[in-house]
């Protein structure tokens, strides 16, 4: 059973930054993880994603601005988000796949979620 537990969201105005948290409780070595986010009345986006050997890939609205990093050995998913738009205001989802060595592609629905954590970013 994978367990993930999120932390780091919260409230910024534009041009701030954040940084996400995302603890993985799994005993395989190799898996994907991404994190998501869904706005009120859109549909939710794969914001990044990062696989087996630590490649990661993001959506284009946030290439540039958003970096993707894991600590191997905790198995912690960090999210940093910078020049914050209030266009990124979402609930933030870390979720987790055991796929191949890649990441699943964009349209596959993952199994593992964490709660969620609000990230409100004010004009």
């Amino acid at each position: 059973q994978v367990q993930l537990r999120e932390s780091g969201g919260g409230s910024v105005q534009a041009g701030g930054s954040l940084r996400l948290s995302c603890a993985a409780s799994i005993t395989r070595s190799c898996f994907c993880m991404a994190w998501f986010r869904q706005a009120p009345g859109k549909e939710r986006e794969r914001v990044a994603s990062i696989d087996c050997d630590v490649i990661t890939n993001y959506g284009d609205s946030v290439k540039g601005r958003f970096t993707l990093s894991k600590d191997k050995a905790s198995n912690t998913l960090y999210l940093q988000m910078n020049s914050l738009k209030p266009e990124d205001t979402a609930m933030y989802y870390c979720a987790a796949e055991i796929w191949e060595r890649v990441c699943p592609p964009p349209d596959y629905e993952f199994t593992n979620w964490g709660q969620g954590t609000q990230v409100t970013v004010s004009s």
